[in-house]
């Protein structure tokens, strides 16, 4: 049977054990988001100009690290699988093959965004000086993806074995790190020689390497490393390899399409006019902010469910999925509430331009409506994903998010004129579309008995 899961979930049931593994996964999230939301603030409150830049090398560079972190998916699901069966002892053989991956992942999508990444904003054709001025920013960005796809390897595993918390407090660390060295570099002069969103970008890779240094002594010094075999050479098992990467590609392909529809929004921006584009970054910047939320709870749901599918318990995994559906649900309508009430706040975060503050305040009105349809179908497809339905979550995504959202948003904000709250009514159209099928099939598979163990 080997050596029990940590003992932060496995002795809890129900709500409770939501709760542990969810607050400080929800919270790693929210320091995940946190380093985007300060290098944006600082950056916006230094420059709109810079602002620009920045959004629209993040648009690249967040297909990309989205993707690679889809691609990672399988190491947690597995590892949640694993501990189910009472596999714990072999958890430590998927850390190391995930890493491998992890390795491999970061070197190649780091190089293709550093030569590929600024033909493809030219490409794009938008106003004057935006891709020439996001294209150097794009290449720090690309760097800084190698210490971050390595990390969240280290930190899916560890929050798959209920030990979210060790990995949340680095998380933190690493903000308070990327703080300071944007404030450092991003104001003016400096001995990279560089200022506004490159600067910022170099911060980034600071923070990402102080958390990959971080999670590693957390792993190596965990006291049950060495039971779950975390130090012992990962055998051979080329099926076990491939069931891991076959989760992933689902992930990824979801999360690609999600994250590349979003990321056309912005190219629609930039047709529309650079103010456009600074309005879009802050919107997508709040809605990353708080999709970390139900990202989190889809964490800790996916956890709870795979670990019931992997002892093919179907009430308690019926049961952690509607506390999931149910807790995102609140989580989300007082959030939603919450931005509602105060758009000019959130603006004047951002910026100072007042025609750039006018414009986040009322697509910060619109938004609130798609928070909650967003983070339901994200815990939805996540649960799936745990009991190893892979292909409709993905089939889901490409028909909500490109077949509906993208035709819908250029008709709606560049062909009608209906500027940023055009594409913010289609992504509203789609999220909810996403969820309603998401949840459908979660409770039509429900109502079936569950497969044996392969």
């Amino acid at each position: 049977m080997g050596p029990a899961p940590d003992q932060t979930t496995a002795g809890d049931t129900g709500m409770q054990a939501l709760a542990r593994l969810a607050a400080p996964v929800v919270a790693s999230r929210l320091g995940i988001m946190a380093m985007g939301l300060v290098d944006t603030i600082i950056v916006g409150r230094h420059s709109t100009a810079e602002l620009g830049y920045h959004a629209l090398a993040w648009a690249v560079t967040g297909v990309v690290l989205t993707t690679a972190l889809g691609l990672l998916g399988g190491v947690q699901v597995m590892t949640s699988q694993a501990i189910g069966e009472g596999r714990a002892a072999d958890t430590g053989a998927i850390l190391r093959r995930g890493l491998i991956y992890a390795g491999w992942i970061a070197l190649g999508f780091a190089a293709f965004l550093a030569l590929a990444g600024g033909p493809i904003l030219t490409a794009f054709h938008m106003a004057p000086g935006l891709a020439e001025g996001a294209t150097p920013v794009l290449r720090v960005q690309a760097v800084s993806l190698i210490p971050i796809i390595i990390a969240d390897a280290g930190l899916f595993w560890l929050e798959a074995h209920g030990r979210a918390l060790p990995g949340t407090i680095a998380m933190w660390v690493a903000n308070i790190v990327n703080l300071a060295v944007n404030l450092w570099l991003v104001p003016g002069e400096n001995l990279l020689g560089v200022d506004g969103a490159a600067a910022s970008a170099w911060a980034t890779f600071a923070s990402r390497t102080f958390l990959l240094v971080a999670l590693a002594i957390i792993i190596l010094r965990w006291n049950k490393a060495r039971e779950y075999g975390v130090f012992a050479p990962a055998p051979d098992d080329p099926a076990a390899a491939r069931a891991m990467r076959a989760v992933g590609y689902g992930a990824a392909a979801s999360y690609f399409i999600e994250s590349l529809s979003f990321s056309a929004m912005a190219v629609f921006a930039g047709w529309i006019s650079a103010t456009a584009v600074a309005i879009w970054a802050v919107v997508i910047n709040v809605a990353a902010l708080v999709f970390m939320v139900p990202l989190g709870l889809s964490v800790a749901t996916s956890v709870l469910v795979g670990r019931a599918y992997g002892a093919r318990d179907r009430p308690a995994m019926l049961g952690a999925a509607g506390r999931g559906f149910a807790v995102t649900s609140v989580a989300l309508l007082l959030v939603s509430l919450g931005v509602w009430l105060e758009p000019a706040v959130i603006a004047a975060a951002y910026s100072r331009d007042p025609a750039v503050m006018a414009g986040i305040a009322s697509a910060m009105i619109l938004s609130s409506l798609f928070f909650l349809a967003d983070g339901l179908q994200v815990v939805a497809s996540q649960s799936l994903r745990a009991r190893s339905d892979i292909v409709v979550p993905t089939a889901t995504h490409v028909f909500s998010y490109v077949v509906v959202m993208m035709p819908l948003a250029w008709w709606l904000g560049v062909k009608s004129g209906g500027g940023v709250d055009g594409l913010i009514w289609a992504i509203i159209a789609a999220s909810l579309l996403s969820a309603v099928l998401l949840w459908g099939r979660f409770v039509l598979l429900g109502r079936q008995p569950l497969p044996p163990p392969a």
